[in-house]
C-alpha cells in the first residue's frame, strides 16, 4: 500500500523536470522585473543558486537524518547544526557587520521556550522523528520574524536618524530615541504570522500540520501542535530590543 505522502506528490523525473521549469521561470521573472539585492546583485542568479543549493542540502540531509535519529547525542547535536546554520543566515541578512551574531539571541528566545514545553509536558517526545520537524519549522519561523523586524527597524533608523538625533539631543536616552522609530517598522513583522493564523485551515495548510497528518497524528494533535508553531512575537521582541540598546547596527567599524 503507497504511503499518503507518495500519493500526494511521488519523487519521479517528472517531479524533478516540473521543479526545473518553476526554477527557471522564476529566476527569468526576476530578471525581467530587474529585482535586485541590497548589494545591487540581480536576484535571478541568487533564485537560481538557492534553489540548486536546496536539492542539494535536502538530498545530503535524507541520506544522513535517519542516522542522526538512531541516539540522543546526534539529534541534539543536528538540532544545534540547525540553530547555527539559521543564526547565519538571519545575521547575514540583517546585518553585513560582526553584530549578525546577537541574532542568536532572538532565535533561541522564540525557540528554546517552546520546544522545552512541548518536550517537558511529554507533547514532543526526544526521538527524531518527532523533535526534528517541529524545532526546525520553530527554527525557520523564529529565523524569518528576525530578518524582517531585524531589516525594517534598521532601515528605519538609517532613513530617521535626524529624528532619533533630534530625540536625543533633546534628553532621551540612546534605546528610547531608536525605540521610538523603530517599534512601528519592526511590528510589521509579525503582519505575515497573524495573516497566516488567521487563515490557517481556511487558506492556508502550515507545513507542521500536514507533516502530522502524514505522519499519523490526529488532526487535533496536529492543530494543537500548529498554535506553537505560528509564535514568533518573542523572536521580534527581542531582535527590537537588541537594535534599540544598539548591539545590533550597521555602523561601519571606526577606521583603524
Amino acid at each position: 500500500m503507497p504511503l499518503a505522502a507518495d500519493a500526494l506528490l511521488p519523487v519521479t523525473p517528472t517531479l524533478g523536470a516540473v521543479l526545473a521549469v518553476l526554477l527557471l521561470a522564476a529566476a527569468v521573472l526576476a530578471a525581467y522585473a530587474h529585482l535586485v539585492q541590497d548589494d545591487g546583485k540581480p536576484y535571478a542568479r541568487a533564485i537560481v543558486r538557492a534553489g540548486l543549493r536546496a536539492a542539494v542540502q535536502l538530498a545530503a540531509v535524507s541520506l544522513v537524518i535517519g542516522w542522526v535519529m538512531g541516539a540522543l547525542p546526534t539529534l541534539l547535536a543536528f538540532v544545534l547544526l540547525m540553530f547555527a546554520v539559521a543564526v547565519r543566515t538571519a545575521g547575514r541578512r540583517v546585518t553585513p557587520n560582526r553584530t549578525w551574531a546577537w541574532t542568536a539571541v532572538p532565535i533561541a528566545a522564540g525557540v528554546l521556550p517552546v520546544v522545552l514545553t512541548l518536550v517537558l509536558t511529554g507533547l514532543v517526545p526526544l526521538r527524531g522523528v518527532a523533535l526534528i520537524p517541529i524545532a526546525g519549522i520553530l527554527i525557520g519561523g523564529a529565523l524569518t520574524g528576525t530578518v524582517l523586524a531585524g531589516r525594517r527597524a534598521l532601515e528605519e533608523l538609517k532613513q530617521r536618524h535626524g529624528e532619533v538625533e533630534a530625540a536625543m539631543a533633546l534628553g532621551m536616552p540612546d534605546r528610547d530615541a531608536r525605540l521610538e522609530i523603530a517599534r512601528p517598522a519592526a511590528a510589521g513583522a509579525l503582519v505575515p504570522g497573524l495573516d497566516q493564523t488567521r487563515t490557517v485551515g481556511l487558506v492556508t495548510l502550515p507545513g507542521a500540520f500536514v507533516g502530522m497528518l502524514l505522519g499519523g497524528a490526529s488532526p487535533v494533535l496536529a492543530g494543537a501542535v500548529q498554535l506553537f508553531v505560528l509564535v514568533q512575537v518573542i523572536a521580534v521582541g527581542a531582535v527590537l530590543e537588541l537594535v534599540a540598546r544598539g548591539r545590533l547596527h550597521r555602523r561601519e567599524p571606526p577606521p583603524l
